[in-house]
């Protein structure tokens, strides 16, 4: 596929700035702006009767579009939140047992990372971490998994800092049960990002992911699959989760027997205006993530190979984190270098947006970029020290 610079002109039309960053802060396709206009025209015209169309109409198709990039069975094992931490502090409530026995590694996002810590603080959590950066991270974390202790396995598909990609992660579908362990992935650098098909394990396994990243859809808009039977009563829970068909004890808190069952309680819709409009533009113009996947794979190929020939000046010291191999691969490029933070420093005063976690310095690429832009951000680089 060529570069679809047409879909995002308004983003990509700000003077002076090349985005290098879609790993990121995914730029916004025009679409969105029309997404967010309709959200507030609803609102004044609706009024209190805006739920209605929210509820009833813009939930259920962004519902529909992760059903149907995820394959999964149905639509309504899926609920949004504003952001995963709401749905991750949720999913942990209504784990049965104190202290929840977790396994994860050291290499989860901050909104994991930082709750874990002060779970464990409070004697909310037991927590064993696996290191990822090792060759045999995967036989160590599924060893651990297998001995039987956990009630809750929380995993990356691809880890937000090295890129590296957790190809195996499905597998563990095979340890989980309602009575535990659960099994939850986060997919939020794996979605539409690299292909994912959950049709074999929807029963089995939670995913978390959202609107932020490669989604395109910004903040707001976040998501969780929940397999049913698996935590049927939430203990922290808004009043959107007794809508429904309910269950629970007579005279008792009542829950929906569907995903809506992890719902907060009220909560600015204009997120999933933006996803519905996103994900919808996606798929009428056939950008399709295995697409996507293959045309920054291309340009990440290009981007590789300008470093290793010296024409992105200094990165070329720097240590490729998650070089291409035979399988997936993340839609950034990391890499290691003592001077990762004082390089993203300097870009970001000659107009490229790129990010860094430690000593990480990370490049993102999209449906919006081409050869061009790699040429112009190697330039760039060549200029630093």
């Amino acid at each position: 596929m060529a570069a679809r610079k047409d879909l995002f002109s308004r983003a990509l039309s700000v003077p002076g700035r090349l985005h290098m960053a879609a790993h990121s802060h995914h730029l916004w396709p025009d679409v969105t702006l029309a997404a967010q206009v309709q959200a507030w025209e609803d609102a004044v015209v609706l009024a209190d009767h805006k739920w209605d169309k929210v509820m009833g109409e813009v939930h259920p198709a962004a519902q529909g579009l992760v059903a149907r990039e995820l394959s999964l069975p149905s639509a309504d094992t899926v609920v949004f939140a504003p952001n995963t931490h709401t749905l991750l502090a949720g999913l942990v409530s209504a784990v049965g047992r104190r202290p929840v026995r977790v396994l994860s590694t050291d290499g989860e996002f901050h909104s994991f990372r930082r709750q874990a810590q002060r779970w464990v603080e409070a004697g909310e959590i037991e927590l064993t971490l696996v290191e990822t950066e090792r060759s045999d991270f995967a036989e160590r974390f599924f060893s651990a998994a297998r001995s039987g202790t956990y009630d809750l396995i929380f995993v990356s598909h691809v880890f937000f800092k090295t890129g590296l990609v957790f190809d195996r992660v499905w597998e563990l579908a095979a340890l989980a049960r309602p009575e535990g362990p659960w099994v939850v992935v986060d997919g939020y650098h794996g979605f539409r990002a690299v292909p994912t098909d959950l049709a074999a394990v929807a029963d089995r396994v939670f995913y978390l992911a959202g609107g932020y990243k490669y989604a395109m859809a910004g903040e707001g808009a976040a998501f969780l699959h929940a397999p049913p039977g698996f935590g049927p009563r939430p203990a922290l829970t808004g009043w959107y989760a007794e809508f429904g068909d309910l269950e629970g004890p007579p005279g008792g808190v009542g829950y929906a027997r569907d995903a809506s069952r992890f719902m907060g309680a009220t909560f600015d819709p204009s997120g999933l205006y933006r996803f519905v409009a996103a994900g919808r533009m996606l798929e009428a113009e056939g950008l399709t993530t295995a697409a996507v996947a293959a045309h920054v794979a291309g340009l990440r190929d290009l981007l590789l190979a300008k470093i290793a020939a010296g024409e992105a000046g200094p990165l070329r010291d720097a240590t490729v984190v998650n070089p291409p191999g035979d399988g997936p691969s993340a839609r950034f490029v990391a890499l290691r270098h003592g001077s990762a933070l004082a390089w993203k420093t300097a870009l970001a005063e000659r107009g490229v947006v790129v990010d860094v976690r430690d000593d990480v310095l990370r490049v993102g690429l999209s449906a919006y970029h081409d050869e061009g832009d790699v040429a112009a951000f190697c330039e760039v680089c060549r200029e630093l020290s």
